[in-house]
This record gives C-alpha cells, sequence and structure tokens, in this order.
C-alpha cells in the first residue's frame, strides 16, 4: 500500500457498513455477548475523554465478535437534566431543539470513531417512547410502598435552584455548577432505597467485580451492627437513644452528644439555660451541608446546661452537648461519646477539657518469645519506663546479655508500689541514671503475654507506659547482680523499629511516642466496666448489650431522593387532589408528557418552572374528577439511567419496556464499562433499581451487571485534568483529522491498562508513534512472500498465544504492544498473505478503517469483521522468547517473556505498561531506566 490516506479510506468503509447494515445485532444469539458503555449526556460534542469511554470499549467489543460471540454493543444518551436546561436557556432555546442538535453532532463523531455500536438500537431518556416507561417503572415502585412523598431534609443548590441528592455533591458543593449547597426543608419524592441496602451489600457476592468498587459500595451504604442504648435525662420522661458499633466501650462514655437539628433539643428547651447560645449555635449548623460536617476537622459544640444525661450502667450524671458532628439522619442522631477509643469524641473532649476515661487495653502477644505449654502463667502489673535524651531524642534502652534480648526498662511493680515511684526505682536500678523528669504516661496500659526464660515461666502482665526526660548525666554505680545482666545504651526510634527488639508492645509504644495524644481504637481485654472485667472486648459486645441494651443494625445511605425543581426532566405521574390526596396517573394514560413552553423560567419560589404552567397543570382528578393538579417536580435524571439498559434488548415494545423473552436471553450485561465517579450514584441506583424490577418479577435475575470496570482519566499534556481553563484540552476531531481515527483509537487503548482505573497525561509523540506503526503496516502489504520464514511463523503464533489473555484481561497497552513486535519480526522476514491477513484480524479490532483497506486490498473476501479470531499453532510455540526480569528499585516486581529481536525501545514499553510494573511507579517520577539485553530492566523511580 503506497500511501496511508487516512480520511478516503475512513470515510469509504463507513459509508459500506452503514450501507450493508454491518453490526446489527443477531435476535437470536446463541453465544451471547451484552457489552454496554455508560450512555452519554448530549454535551454538544466529544471530547478525548468520550473518545477513552468509546473506542477503547469498541476494541474489546470487536475482539469479542472475532472470537465468537455474538454481541450486543448498544449506544444511546441519557437527555434531559439540567446542563441542557440552563444552556438552554442561556442560548434562548427551548432544551429539545439544543439536545436534539448536540446529539446529531454526536452521533455523527461516534460514527467517525468507527465504533460497532447497533444504532438500531438507539435509546433517549427524553423521547416520550422511553420516558413513558420511567413513568411506569415509577408507578410500580409506587404500587410496592416504595415511594413516598414528605417533608424532607434536602441538599438545595441555590445557583441551581433544585434539590441534589448527597450523592450529587462534590465536597458540600453542587457537582454540576460548584455552588456551595443549602440545607431546607421541603415536600419531596422519594424512593426507599435503604430497604434494599442489606440486598445491596450481600449480593455482592455474585458480581465479578473489582474489590474497590465493592468496598466503595459497601462504604456507602455504611451497614454496621452494634447495640442501642437509651441514656435517661435528669428530671424529664425523654430518653436519649444512642446506637454504637461499640457496646463493648459503654462505660468508658463521658459525655453524650445530639445533633442540633433533633427534635429532642426542642423538646427539652424548657431545661435548658443558655438557650440563646443553643439557638445561635444551630443557627451557624444550618448553614452548613451534612458532608461539611463530617469532613471538617475543626470540632464544635456547645454544652446544654441545666441537662444531664444518666449513664444506664453506672448511673453517673453526665454532660449533654449539641455538636455538628452528629447527624439526624444517621443513626439516631445521637452519639454516646467514648474519648478514650474514638477520635473524633478525642478530639471533642480534648478541646472541651471533658473526661478520658479507658475501658479497653490492647493485646499483645510475643510471636517470637509466645507463652509455652506446661509452664505456670504468672499475672503481674509491670512499667515500661522510655527516658528520653533532649539533646539527641534518643531513647534508654538495655542490652540483655544472657538472652540477647533488645528491650525498653521495664520491671514489675511491687504491691502498694506507686508507679511512677516503681518506674524511677526500675532506672536507677538497671541504669544508675539518677536525675530523670516525668513527661507524662502514655495512656492505658497493655496486656503482654509471653515467656519469661529467665524467670521460666508465663507472664501474662499488664504493662504502664510512662514517659521520662533525662535531666543530667549524673548516675551511681549499678549493682554487679544488674551489671552481669544487662547493659544500658540510648538508641533512637528509627533505629529501635530496624530491631531487632524484643518487646510485644512495640508497636502500641511506637505508635504512643510518636502521636501524643490520641484515642485507641482497637480491640482488646475489658477493665474499668465493673463485673465485665477481663474479658475480651468481643465477648463484652454482647453481655453489655444484653443487660443494658438491644441489638441493632444501622446504614449510612438515606432514601434516595428523587425530586428535581426544574423544567428538562421526566415528569412525576402523580395527581393532587384536594379531595382524594395524592392519586397515581392512570398507566392507560402514561407517558404525561412534558408541555411545550416558550420561556422556561427558573424562580426562587423552589417551585419547577411547571409549576406556572397553569394550563398544564390544572387537571381533573382521575378517581373522583374533581378539580385537580399534576405533579410539578420532575425526577432525578439518575432515574433514567438507572434502567435504560433493559430497553436496549427491546426498545421498540410499545406493549411493555422489554419483552420477558429477550430479556432473558440478553440479561445480565456481561461487560459494563464507565467512570470511577459513578461508583456509588449510578452504579449503585441501577442495581437496586433492577433488583426492585427482579422482586416485581418483571427481569430475570437480581444482579444486573456481571463485570464491571471502572476506565481510567486522561489527562493533558502537562499532567493535569484536562480544563479549557487550563488551555490543555485535546480535541479529538483536529487529531481525527489530522491522523486518523483508527491511530486515535489505538493510541487510546496504548496509553496505559483499560482494566484498571488511572491517570494517564496525554502525548503528543504517542500519537505520532502510533501513526507511525500502521504506515509500517501498510508498507507490509508490498512485501508478502509465497512463503513464511520459520522467524515470522514462530512471531506470529507467539504473538497469538499471548494476546487472547490481554484482550480478555483489557491490558489492551500490552496486546498492542505485543502488535507491533510481530510486525518488528515480519519486517526482516519473509511471510505470506495467510500470515498477514491473520495479523489484520487481530489489529482489525484497534484499526478496522486501515485494516478493512488492507484486507481487501490483499483479496481479503467480504468484511474483515466476519473473520474468526486466528489460533495460535502450538507447534510453533516454546521456539521463541526470552525471559527478562524488571526490577524497581531494585527488587525484581515482575519478568517479561519476549522476541530476542525486540528493540530496547520496545522492551522499556511494555515493562512500564505491564500493571504489576504501573503498581509501583503510578505517582512517582522514574528518574532512570537501565536495559541489559536479553536480562534485565531496572527502573528507579522516586516520589
Amino acid at each position: 500500500m503506497k500511501s496511508y490516506d487516512h480520511k478516503s479510506i475512513e470515510a469509504k468503509w463507513q459509508k459500506q457498513w452503514t450501507e450493508q447494515n454491518l453490526f446489527k445485532t443477531v435476535e437470536n444469539p446463541k453465544n451471547k455477548m451484552y457489552i454496554l458503555i455508560e450512555f452519554p449526556y448530549p454535551s454538544g460534542d466529544l471530547h478525548v475523554g468520550h473518545w477513552y469511554a468509546f473506542a477503547v470499549t469498541d476494541i474489546f467489543a470487536r475482539y469479542m465478535h472475532h472470537v465468537g460471540k455474538d454481541v450486543l454493543f448498544p449506544i444511546g444518551f441519557d437527555a434531559f437534566g439540567l446542563p441542557a436546561e440552563n444552556a438552554a436557556i442561556k442560548r434562548g432555546l427551548n432544551p429539545k431543539t439544543w439536545t436534539y442538535s448536540n446529539m446529531a453532532v454526536m452521533t455523527n463523531q461516534l460514527k467517525n470513531m468507527g465504533t460497532m455500536f447497533d444504532w438500531d438500537k438507539k435509546i433517549v431518556t427524553c423521547d416520550p417512547s422511553y420516558y413513558k416507561w420511567t413513568q411506569w417503572l415509577f408507578l410500580q415502585f409506587y404500587k410496592k410502598n416504595l415511594i413516598h412523598h414528605e417533608q424532607t431534609h434536602v441538599n438545595w443548590c441555590p445557583s441551581c435552584k433544585t434539590v441534589l441528592a448527597n450523592e450529587q455533591l462534590d465536597s458540600g458543593l453542587c457537582e454540576r455548577c460548584g455552588s456551595t449547597v443549602e440545607q431546607k426543608e421541603m415536600m419531596q419524592w422519594n424512593i426507599a432505597i435503604t430497604q434494599y441496602a442489606d440486598k445491596l451489600i450481600d449480593d455482592l457476592e455474585q458480581v465479578k467485580w473489582p474489590n474497590h468498587i465493592k468496598e466503595a459500595q459497601k462504604n456507602w451504604i455504611g451497614r454496621s451492627t452494634g447495640a442501642y442504648f437509651s441514656f435517661d435525662i435528669q428530671d424529664s420522661v425523654e430518653k436519649i437513644k444512642v446506637f454504637t458499633t461499640r457496646p463493648d466501650t459503654l462505660f468508658g462514655v463521658t459525655y453524650v452528644v445530639i445533633a442540633p437539628e433533633h427534635d429532642l433539643v426542642q423538646k427539652l428547651r424548657s431545661q435548658i439555660t443558655n438557650r440563646s447560645e443553643v439557638d445561635a449555635y444551630i443557627q451557624k449548623t444550618n448553614q452548613k451541608t451534612d458532608l461539611d460536617r463530617q469532613a471538617s476537622k475543626e470540632k464544635s459544640g456547645i454544652q446544654l446546661q441545666g441537662l444531664f444525661a444518666i449513664h444506664p450502667a453506672t448511673q453517673e450524671h453526665i454532660p449533654v452537648f449539641i455538636a455538628d458532628y452528629a447527624l439526624a439522619r444517621y443513626g439516631t442522631g445521637c452519639v454516646m461519646a467514648v474519648p478514650a477509643h474514638d477520635e473524633r469524641d478525642f478530639e471533642f473532649a480534648s478541646k472541651f477539657n471533658l473526661p478520658i476515661k479507658h475501658v479497653i487495653r490492647p493485646v499483645r502477644v510475643d510471636s517470637t518469645n509466645p507463652p509455652q505449654e506446661g509452664k505456670k502463667d504468672v499475672y503481674r502489673t509491670n512499667v515500661h519506663v522510655f527516658v528520653r535524651n533532649p539533646k539527641d531524642n534518643t531513647y534508654l534502652c538495655l542490652k540483655w546479655k544472657k538472652f540477647d534480648w533488645n528491650t525498653f526498662i521495664i520491671g514489675g511493680v511491687e504491691k502498694g508500689e506507686d508507679i511512677i515511684e516503681a518506674a524511677k526505682r526500675e532506672v536507677l536500678e538497671e541504669t544508675g541514671y539518677k536525675n530523670i523528669k516525668l513527661i507524662q504516661t502514655l495512656g492505658e496500659g497493655v496486656e503482654a503475654h509471653y515467656f519469661a526464660a529467665h524467670k521460666d515461666e508465663n507472664r501474662i502482665s499488664i504493662s504502664l507506659p510512662i514517659l521520662f526526660e533525662l535531666i543530667d548525666e549524673e548516675r551511681h554505680e549499678v549493682s554487679t547482680e544488674e551489671s552481669v545482666q544487662v547493659e544500658p545504651y540510648w538508641s533512637t526510634l528509627e533505629t529501635v523499629k530496624k530491631g531487632p527488639f524484643t518487646c510485644s508492645e512495640l508497636d502500641v509504644w511506637l505508635d504512643r511516642l510518636e502521636n501524643i495524644p490520641h484515642a485507641m481504637l482497637e480491640k482488646g481485654t475489658v477493665f474499668n466496666s465493673g463485673d465485665f472485667d477481663g474479658i475480651s472486648s468481643e465477648e463484652a459486645k454482647f453481655k453489655i448489650t444484653e443487660k443494658f441494651g438491644e441489638v441493632a443494625t444501622t446504614y449510612k445511605l438515606q432514601d434516595w431522593s428523587v425530586s428535581r425543581q426544574r423544567y428538562w426532566g421526566c415528569p412525576i405521574p402523580m395527581i393532587h387532589c384536594s379531595s382524594c390526596g395524592i392519586v397515581p396517573v392512570p398507566e392507560n394514560q402514561l407517558p404525561v408528557q412534558l408541555p411545550e413552553m416558550e420561556k422556561i423560567e427558573i424562580r426562587d419560589d423552589g417551585k419547577s418552572p411547571l409549576a406556572h404552567n397553569q394550563e398544564w397543570v390544572n387537571i381533573p382528578c382521575p378517581v373522583c374528577d374533581a378539580p385537580a393538579r399534576r405533579e410539578t417536580d420532575t425526577l432525578d435524571t439518575f432515574v433514567d439511567s438507572s434502567w435504560y439498559y433493559t430497553r436496549y434488548v427491546d426498545m421498540l415494545n410499545i406493549e411493555a419496556f422489554a419483552d420477558k423473552k429477550k430479556l432473558d436471553t440478553w440479561m445480565p450485561i456481561d461487560f459494563y464499562s464507565g467512570g470511577s465517579e459513578h461508583t456509588t450514584r449510578h452504579l449503585l441506583y441501577a442495581r437496586f433499581v433492577y433488583k426492585v424490577m427482579h422482586d416485581l418479577g418483571l427481569v430475570p435475575q437480581s444482579e444486573p451487571f456481571m463485570k464491571r470496570n471502572n476506565r481510567g482519566l486522561i489527562l493533558g499534556p502537562d499532567g493535569n485534568k484536562m480544563s479549557k481553563s487550563k488551555g490543555n484540552v485535546i480535541n479529538p476531531d483536529e487529531l481525527v483529522e489530522k491522523v486518523g481515527a483508527d491511530v486515535v483509537r489505538s493510541y487510546l487503548a496504548f496509553i496505559g491498562p483499560y482494566n484498571e482505573a488511572g491517570s494517564y497525561p496525554w502525548d503528543p509523540n504517542g500519537v505520532v508513534g502510533i501513526r507511525r506503526f500502521f504506515e509500517r503496516v501498510c508498507e507490509l502489504a508490498d512485501r508478502i512472500s509465497t512463503e513464511d520464514s520459520k522467524e515470522s511463523l514462530i512471531a506470529l503464533n507467539t504473538m497469538l498465544s499471548q494476546i487472547t489473555y490481554d484482550f480478555e484481561q483489557l491490558k489492551l497497552n500490552t496486546a498492542l504492544s505485543k502488535l507491533m513486535i510481530c510486525v518488528n519480526i515480519l519486517e526482516k522476514s519473509n511471510f505470506s498473505k495467510q500470515t498477514f491477513q491473520s495479523l489484520l484480524i487481530v489489529l482489525n479490532s484497534f484499526a478496522p478503517h486501515i485494516v478493512q483497506e488492507l484486507w481487501s486490498q490483499t483479496d481479503g473476501v467480504g468484511f474483515i469483521h466476519t473473520q474468526k479470531f486466528p489460533a495460535a499453532d502450538q507447534s510453533l510455540l516454546g521456539q521463541q522468547g526470552i525471559k527478562i526480569a524488571v526490577q524497581v528499585n531494585g527488587k525484581t516486581r515482575t519478568v517479561l517473556e519476549l522476541s530476542p529481536d525486540a528493540s530496547q525501545e520496545e522492551v522499556l514499553s511494555l515493562a512500564k505498561a505491564s500493571s504489576e510494573i504501573i503498581k509501583w511507579t503510578e505517582g512517582k517520577t522514574i528518574v532512570k531506566e537501565i536495559y541489559v539485553p536479553q536480562k534485565l530492566v531496572s527502573l528507579v523511580v522516586k516520589e
């Protein structure tokens, strides 16, 4: 092929694909593969991030078609929403006009990518034929008592003038416009996603998702098992009910916190003596979002003077505070504060000088010197003494000569002896240092289990940590008995960490020495807890709950607020009648269509623009025929996108949202690619809606997406997130004009592994390199021989044997690298037309236009899209390949098996693209690359 004229080639084959309807879905698949990409919002044009989403997944879809899968690969538009409405208002247009014009532009761009989307399956969420079924599903949820209309505490965006769900906030700001979100009480439609909280967690076991996606959903749902406790209030019939996951710490409660907006505060108002201060604090708190309050590191609050809570176990009277770190919508809205064992409570107690009472001590078993069977157990109380020299920040240590131990100073506390005096005595006896001053005790003790070889007994000791500072070097002579056993020396904590150091509690002591002060969060043995002293914290959870509380499970997840006070959305199919109350629109009257409005006016009254269209709003009640009003809020667009994937399988059906047989055929989705930002939003909502649909008998399974892939993020050439304000946005249309769609597709696949989320800077030189690669492939077409050399056959079959794994694992960067290596060898060898065409079939997934052109020029029959993926000839494997170790900072992290003819550039490229190496280099700078030919790659990185 003499020239690579990408413009004419791409236009030619796209036209033929369309005319032949090449990518039409097989309606009765024998080996189905449903591949889905999150459908786009019609913003007007596609940026390079869209290309990364669609083009790279298209590579995977084409591969699956080549290996014999009947692929459903649909596309549509998530077309309702605030951006369209705001843009249309700004331009003096109707949102529908703006949206459909953008969809036309984007459709053309998507086709120009060379994607194999089945455009006959296209859906558009703002089309009445689609949102009819969104409304129908809403009514099914309503019948199932999963939808309620009530006064709700909401996130209000003053700029967009609509309610936002928690999932639509970004650090307290509106994700759409960046405005600071306010808190309001409004009548809202809510969907009871909380009723499915357990299923949403437990059913994650059914899906093949990366653990980080599963954990993100679990953490967002926030299921916690614990206990309810009730604190009586002095001189009141009211009680403060709290939920805790740590009932074992009940005896450590030293104060109670109530959320400022909790109705209990107003019920107790008459007893509060500092009401004006309390009111001012509540007003200040109301200006913050829930996320702001949770994220704030600065603890604030105010004591409710005149109120005291009565501890359910000790009957002590403890103070009551309101504080913004307690939220009325989480748990019970009240907190039992245990500052010794909760970091948040500790910070609050430290600020307000409140008591800190330890009730759990950590337990350590010395793994190098564990208790021995047959030896007696001896219980004792020890002091662990830390003497710091302020001149050089070293600590006094002991070398035990007989046992070759290194320890801090440790000794037993005699009966009736003061622990501080015991500590000073141990320092004097074992080291001779006379003059030390007490700095502080380092929290409560640690329970250590070990074998005391010098006493030939097992020890279960409570070690109490005390920190001193050396005043001067004056010493007296230690006894012969002590000097024979131990030798004192000074050491830094860094040296202590490197070891060897004989101390089962060492991790605790180092933590406390380096982080003074802080809460002790781990579990252990209960003390200071009455009858429960001496048992494990796990056992105490049950016993303390049994006596003073009740077992409970709570969730952070809140019901899904779906009302939006804007025009461009799916109308909520409900009617308000003064006689009948709220009634649903009859199903035979669906869809409730949006009225055409010449002017969309956004007012400050908190109502949708639809509320001011009296002709549309006022209708007769479908039950009693009395005057009634339509619901004027529209649905959150996440409702539209929560079920769209089921409509793809039967998008022309006017009798149902989809035919049950077609759903049985195609669902669940085998592979779903999307953005990580949707993990706890769209992805969670879609799973919930599908589960309800399953319970309603509408879909065949309870999980819609068997495999989920969160793609990475393409950064600007400067390494920053692409932004017009930064001038680093890459326009894919300009690149397609210059180098071709095949090159852009392939470079995006080559830029990093698609099977894991990462951030990849755009490299203009990389695009040039890919273009040059395809030019070399074109040149190969002119070098086809009548037969293959041994080298070319080995190269082809080695590549075929390895590349299927890369495709299936979405390691498309390494797949392309292996194709490059194969091409390098073919350039130096004889190869037949059959070998070249096998190479083209593999390459077709990446570059379908130029490959189709080369296929036809080398007498390939029909469309290469219909060809089966070539299988490797096993007899030709194992005759080629060398193993190259790849090190990062001197440690071998993976081994590559490559052609001995691979160039240094190819080897380094493959090494850096390996997912095993990216784990150790991501977010770091590679400062040196060393290649020992055919043996070793060594990368040196720094933070």
